[in-house]
């Protein structure tokens, strides 16, 4: 899976964009490596990526907004990078899409083993499907897990970030059953939940944000108080 992966960096900082795609190149990936806002566009144009690896400080327009603007059109995975290492930038970038963050100063192994860990997810959908489910329907929406889409009430495509996606999917496999927030990040992460991490809740509000929820009384993705989240309708599988 990931030796044909193709990998675009993107980092204003000329050192790192060229240390980050040889390493990557070196260990099996394709890699591409672009300065800023303007230059991933084109690269984008141009040519097909399995991940994107995006700088959150660049000058002109930061990486939330370039990650925020990708969300309205693909749900190509996004590693975050930010010099900061703040609670608060991180939720921000989940927040917007992101997949993953990464607080500089990185080694570059970990950034790697982010990396596989999320392409393992993304490019590997059927392993959200245990049951061989193709569709969920629920509430009036639909969810394809071989599209990877998400369809309102109306017949309208909504683009979901991959975490999202698999967060959804995780939670209509598992209903009705509550899911503790350990369960769901070992299942999206594949490791073990940091206490502090808050991206689960992050993702369960911007899917509610996604479904249309009133988050003081969400009726799809419920909160069971003390113990975690659950579907609270009724869901229909489609094979």
């Amino acid at each position: 899976m990931t030796e044909t992966a193709h990998i675009l960096v993107v980092d204003d900082d000329r050192e790192i964009r060229t240390l980050l795609r040889d390493y990557l190149e070196k260990n099996g990936f394709r890699a591409t490596a672009v300065a800023d806002g303007p230059e991933t566009r084109r690269a984008l144009e141009r040519g097909r990526f399995d991940l994107i690896v995006l700088d959150l400080m660049l000058p002109h327009e930061s990486g939330l907004e370039i990650c925020r603007e990708l969300r309205t059109r693909s749900d190509i995975p996004v590693v975050m990078l930010t010099a900061l290492g703040e609670e608060v930038d991180r939720v921000v970038g989940l927040e917007v899409g992101a997949d993953d963050y990464l607080a500089k100063p990185f080694s570059p192994r970990e950034l790697l083993g982010r990396i596989r860990a999320v392409l393992r997810r993304t490019l590997a959908p059927r392993l959200v499907e245990p049951n061989g489910f193709r569709e969920y329907a629920f509430a009036g929406w639909k969810l394809d897990t071989v599209a990877r889409s998400l369809t309102t009430p109306a017949g309208e495509v909504v683009s979901l970030g991959g975490a999202e996606f698999r967060l959804l999917s995780i939670l209509l496999v598992h209903a009705p059953r509550v899911l503790a927030r350990a369960e769901l990040m070992e299942l999206m992460r594949g490791r073990d939940l940091d206490p502090f991490d808050r991206s689960v809740d992050v993702r369960v509000s911007r899917l509610r944000q996604t479904l249309g929820e009133d988050a003081r009384a969400p009726r799809i993705i419920k909160t069971v108080y003390g113990e975690g989240y659950v579907i609270g309708v009724p869901v229909e599988k489609v094979q």
